[in-house]
């Protein structure tokens, strides 16, 4: 049976509209249609626990980026858009602890554990998690509260997005994550 402490925080990374875009999908499909559906339950929960929430915002330097500021896809999509009380964390890159101010901010609310969701598995969200672990928090994702797309390979092979969504969990559990699901994670919090 899955722990989860008191005041637990939620972090959600790049849930914006920039991940619908029709480019990130020019290998194949993703994976997870439910995701987003699993993550507003997940942060409904917290919203209703009182507990904190980070919202991570990718801000893209790229000029061709379906994130870069002032575009639509930069808005966070409606489902999961944080409310004026949730913290938004700013980043440029795709560690979400990497040049802001995130593990400041946590360690000052003294977060007992983290639960991070969001996108995508294999790029911003894996590298978040894995800075994550290194820097000692205690992790748990959600894999039915993410989602990536189909990955071409330097081989010229495709893999499906449940294929690379799958080893990216795999490379994350245990050394810097524990995986589990959003039902596991709902289960462990009060109502």
């Amino acid at each position: 049976m899955l722990h989860l402490p008191h005041r637990t925080v939620l972090i959600l990374i790049d849930l914006q509209r920039a991940i619908d875009d029709p480019r990130w999908a020019k290998h194949g499909p993703r994976n997870n249609p439910g995701a987003e559906a699993a993550a507003a339950a997940l942060l409904g929960r917290w919203r209703r626990l009182g507990w904190p929430i980070i919202h991570v915002r990718h801000d893209s330097t790229e000029p061709d980026s379906t994130y870069r500021p002032g575009t639509p896809g930069h808005l966070f999509k409606a489902e999961v858009a944080p409310v004026a009380s949730e913290t938004v964390i700013a980043k440029q890159v795709n560690s979400a602890f990497i040049g802001t101010d995130l593990d400041r901010h946590l360690r000052d609310i003294s977060a007992p554990a983290l639960v991070m969701l969001g996108v995508i598995t294999n790029n911003s969200f894996e590298a978040t998690v894995r800075n994550g672990g290194n820097l000692g928090h205690a992790v748990f994702v959600p894999e039915d509260a993410c989602f990536t797309y189909a990955k071409l390979d330097l081989r010229g092979r495709v893999w499906a997005a449940e294929d690379v969504h799958a080893l990216s969990l795999a490379n994350l559990h245990g050394e810097y994550a524990t995986v589990t699901s959003s039902t596991d994670i709902l289960s462990a919090v009060p109502h």
